[in-house]
């Protein structure tokens, strides 16, 4: 199992770079063409979040990215350093539809978390008084390098 870790400070301009570089792993661990633009999409939708939930509660903390490729998963995690004990409060420990449903105007939720969901093939989502943690897969060929 390889993996590849990325800090970066939360400035829109990263999530760009972000995106790339999970597409060129994604795509250097074989997933399939045609799902490389989902990967783009969530992964720079989830950055997108953190940074926003940074710039908000701590500007100086890094949001960190990892990417791995795992008995045929491609797998990406996004955490951030927000506290969200506003949610924890409200909601106690939500579920995923909480975080869809019931508080939609937090950063850690709503239409963002939605758009992951519909474009990765498994997502969960760890809210906690420390940040938040998204991990999302996608199938990805054992050997590597998805036939082009």
């Amino acid at each position: 199992m390889a993996t590849v870790e990325l800090t970066f400070s939360a400035l829109p301009a990263h999530v760009r770079t972000a995106r790339l570089v999970a597409t060129a792993i994604a795509r250097r661990t074989g997933v399939e063409e045609s799902l490389l633009d989902e990967v783009r999409l969530a992964v720079g939708e989830a950055c997108s979040r953190a940074v926003e939930a940074h710039r908000v509660h701590c500007p100086g903390e890094p949001i960190r990215l990892e990417l791995c490729d795992d008995s045929g998963r491609f797998e990406v995690i996004v955490t951030d350093s927000a506290p969200s004990d506003e949610l924890e409060q409200e909601h106690g420990s939500p579920s995923f539809d909480d975080l869809l449903v019931k508080v939609p105007d937090t950063l850690m939720s709503g239409f963002g978390i939605a758009v992951i969901a519909g474009l990765a093939d498994d997502v969960e989502v760890y809210p906690s008084q420390k940040g938040m943690r998204i991990r999302m897969s996608w199938p990805a060929s054992p050997n590597g390098m998805s036939p082009a």
